[in-house]
């Protein structure tokens, strides 16, 4: 069959299977030549190209362990500044360096282990829920990983060279704008690189779980992990972006006094902390719904039967992540906001217990009615519970305004803070790491007997450590100070909480110990050593690289309980995709629902363009820290080949042939673009998060003529208007003929294609020379309003040179022949990308052209 642009290949055959199709027998000897085949065609390097590896279980362990070592650090960190408070007067650190560390302390606590942890253990452990070879997108969570890495080393070896950041992990302006060492700098630029490689990680985990799921597990048949991933990693595209685009401002008033929180020039201190804790305080609950997720594995698998109130967890997960958005302002109100705010704010933080109480409510009732089987696992659960409970309790209590008056800023919010994430974090990791460990190591088990020691080590000493300090917060002592007074009468309490960390200090030491420490293979090592019904439980043992023998298809939450046979099915090759015709790597792609099989996708191996990538990446992030700008571009520039290489050699690859046998009697296409593609999805989740960011911006214009009673300033010079016209028009010009490009290529007329992906290059690049034209006569150090409007317009310019990358990479394309109207993958992501950046640009023309007018 000859197929066209207008004319594609669809799914062929039978579906869905039946019950005569998954019970008919396999040839052995056949059976054997597809397993050799999917074992060639994923195959891990060795030696030192180790390290070019993908594959999701040893980015994922990787990223486990290094996040891991991340905590460590910030313990040691936490264990010096208790020796610090033990008695009064203390001179053990002085008290630049006391600033350093708690504030690397609370940074590594959150940037460099809580929400890379969750993306690690779901990058290691999803693509077995949902029964899928690999994730999506291997390269995308290694070039991750090794952002993760660069940056998290960068940012924690500073305290090593007496320069780490001094200003608290929120980074308050004045502060820190001020700050004359170069640790500021480190935070913004360290952090804001590896949230780089957090947001790729969401995009990742979303797009596996829409796209990647096994044919038959519709939405309501999604494992409960699944769900949280889906939620948290929404969560983050939301969350992440506001910082993102205050570490922005921040670093352009730092590095050239661009006065967005000076107040002598118009700025204001304030837009920092909205813009940190609309990221902040989701931020506690993206760490809390990940752990909240292994819960709901492990209390099934206790329990021996399914969730009760599935429906009900579900709607919770997701009420709690939305109900995040709208407490940001419960770290503010001591900033002397309006009386109605505070008490809509106040409402809001305590009607978010509502949904937190379901999910704990949901625990407790499948317990009740199951046969429970005490397991270690189970005990880190309860253990997690009584914590967390407690640390709701107090956020309660925190919620309403004249308490958190009285106790703001003391020991009272960090006992609160800790047992919060003690509690919804730490414990629940914890569970899973001895839930999950037969599956990762397949059948290895960690000691009964250590995991005990470990749990009632942590457990008496957390509460022994922070307990008290709600009482020393009470009695009046101040959160960050390095030493107080013998009059204080805090000495006792202060010896206790340290005493008692150094118990949770050896708690994690007989953990890690156990971890880390070899265990033997023997004979007998069970699958599925608690009896668990979902499907990560159906691993091989001995282990395969290639993720799951074949991708099932599944009807229910439980296959394992559920289904029978189903095992027995997945080693016997009876599903889908149990051969790899041509010896590449490759998944199944469904649908977003109801998860029909779409198409085969073919994903990446192992190489080193993720490493190159990584370093440049870093690079262009860490020379501006020490204000070497010319190395800087230089590195961004590399980090853009690398980027380039890798899409042009690994993505939207023509396939050997359009249509492929993936077994049961169904063939699907070998290619796909537009909504159908997993990488369509990518372009469109990651520039919802993009444009979060830039709403961000735009909320800081409308921020300051609200705050302010002269904004824009009488007699300001404002941006041209004839050059914000000429760049709107341009740039709409250059978006219509983009997508007027993708039509007429798709239907065959590839030549006039190019020609109008040539004139939208020239019409971007006239654009982007507009919009310069529209704010060079500004001066952006002498007030805020120009500031802003030229950090907008720079804002506007980098998105301009990544859609005009984008629209020279699909002439490149196809002039190459790698492009064609069948084959149309990387004009679809493009013209996607150019939606975005054409509403980006009118937005950006109306905010500097029009609105200034009508404020005035």
């Amino acid at each position: 069959m000859k197929y066209s642009g207008t004319h594609r290949p669809q799914p062929e055959g039978i579906w869905p299977p039946t019950e005569d199709m998954l019970a008919a027998p396999v040839d052995r000897a056949e059976q054997a030549k597809r397993e050799d085949r999917l074992r060639r065609a994923w195959d891990e390097p060795t030696g030192i190209a180790y390290w070019t590896a993908v594959n999701n279980d040893k980015v994922g362990a990787w990223y486990s362990l290094t996040a891991l070592f991340f905590m460590l650090c910030a313990g040691v960190l936490a264990l010096l500044m208790r020796v610090q408070l033990a008695v009064p007067d203390n001179q053990f650190l002085d008290a630049d360096r006391f600033n350093q560390f708690f504030t690397m302390h609370g940074s590594a606590m959150m940037f460099l282990f809580a929400v890379p942890m969750f993306e690690a253990i779901s990058i290691l452990v999803l693509p077995a829920f949902l029964g899928a070879r690999d994730m999506p997108f291997p390269r995308l969570s290694a070039y991750g990983y090794w952002c993760f890495l660069i940056g998290g080393v960068f940012v924690m070896g500073s305290v090593l060279f007496d320069s780490g950041p001094r200003g608290g992990w929120f980074m308050y302006p004045p502060l820190s704008t001020m700050d004359e060492g170069v640790g500021a700098d480190i935070w913004l630029l360290g952090l804001s690189f590896i949230e780089v490689a957090s947001i790729a990680a969401a995009v990742e985990l979303i797009v596996g779980v829409l796209k990647c799921r096994p044919p038959g597990m519709r939405v309501n048949l999604m494992p409960l992990y699944a769900w949280y991933v889906l939620v948290v990693g929404g969560m983050i595209l939301f969350a992440f972006p506001p910082l993102i685009a205050g570490d922005f401002l921040f670093e352009m008033e730092r590095s050239f006094d661009w006065p967005f929180f000076d107040p002598t020039r118009g700025g204001d201190p304030m837009l920092w902390q909205h813009l940190f804790w609309i990221f902040g305080h989701p931020e506690v609950y993206i760490i809390f719904l990940p752990s909240i997720a292994i819960a709901a594995m492990v209390v099934p698998t206790v329990a021996q039967r399914p969730i009760v109130g599935y429906s009900w967890i579900v709607l919770s997960a997701v009420g709690v992540g939305f109900l995040s958005f709208g407490l940001w302002v419960h770290h503010m109100f001591t900033t002397g906001l309006p009386t109605i705010s505070l008490g809509f704010f106040s409402a809001a933080s305590e009607a978010v217990v509502i949904p937190t109480g379901i999910q704990i409510f949901v625990f407790a009732a499948t317990l009740m009615v199951g046969k429970v089987k005490k397991s270690l696992p189970m005990l880190w659960i309860a253990g997690a519970l009584a914590i967390f409970t407690l640390g709701g309790l107090t956020g309660v209590m925190l919620a309403i305004a004249p308490f958190n008056w009285a106790v703001h800023d003391t020991y009272f919010v960090v006992a609160h803070l800790h047992y919060t994430l003690f509690g919804g974090m730490i414990f629940p990791v914890m569970a899973g790491v001895y839930y999950f460990y037969p599956f990762i190591r397949k059948g290895k088990m960690m000691s009964e007997t250590l995991g005990r020691w470990s749990f009632w080590l942590i457990f008496t000493g957390f509460n022994a450590a922070f307990l008290p300090m709600h009482y020393t917060g009470m009695m009046g002592m101040p959160r960050r100070v390095y030493t107080y007074g013998e009059s204080m009468d805090w000495g006792w309490l202060n010896m206790l909480s340290t005493v008692a960390s150094f118990v949770i200090a050896a708690g994690f030491v007989v953990f890690v110990v156990d971890l880390l420490r070899p265990k033997k293979d023997f004979e007998g090592r069970q699958r599925n050593p608690w009896n668990a019904g979902t499907l990560e439980w159906a691993h091989d043992i001995p282990e395969e690289n290639w993720g799951t023998r074949t991708i099932p298809y599944i009807t229910t939450r439980y296959p394992l309980w559920q289904q029978p046979q189903l095992v027995e099915r997945l080693d016997a090759g009876r599903f889908y995709l149990g051969d790899t015709e041509f010896g590449h790597r490759e998944t199944l792609v469904t649908s977003v629902l109801d998860a029909k099989p779409l198409h085969i996708q073919r994903v990446t191996g192992p190489s080193y363009i993720t490493m190159l990538a990584a370093a440049f990446t870093g690079g262009a992030f860490i020379f501006p820290t020490f204000h070497i700008y010319v190395p800087a571009i230089i590195c961004g520039a590399f980090a853009i080949v690398c980027v380039l290489y890798w899409l042009w050699t690994s993505t939207a690859i023509i396939p050997d042939a359009p249509m492929g046998d993936v077994g049961l009697d169904l063939k699907l296409p070998r290619y796909a673009s537009g909504s159908d593609a997993p990488g369509w999805w990518a372009v469109w989740i990651t520039m919802l998060g993009d444009a979060t960011a830039f709403a961000s911006l735009v909320f800081g214009f409308f921020f300051y003529w609200t705050a302010s009673d002269n904004f824009p300033p009488q007699g300001a010079t404002h941006a041209n208007g004839t050059m914000v016209a000429a760049f709107a028009v341009l740039l709409s010009l250059s978006w219509v003929a983009t997508r007027v490009a993708r039509g007429v290529h798709r239907d065959g007329n590839v030549t006039l294609g190019r020609l109008l992906m040539a004139a939208s290059i020239a019409l971007t690049l006239a654009g982007g020379a507009a919009v310069y034209g529209a704010v060079s006569a500004l001066n952006p150090t002498e007030h805020v309003y120009p500031a802003l409007i030229c950090g907008l317009a720079v804002w506007l310019g980098a998105h301009l040179m990544l859609g005009v990358i984008g629209q020279g990479y699909c002439l490149a394309r196809s002039l190459a022949g790698k492009m064609t109207p069948l084959y149309d993958a990387d004009l679809q992501n493009v013209t996607l990308l150019w939606h975005f950046i054409a509403l980006q640009s009118l937005v950006t023309a109306a905010v500097i052209g029009l609105l200034p007018g009508w404020m005035s």
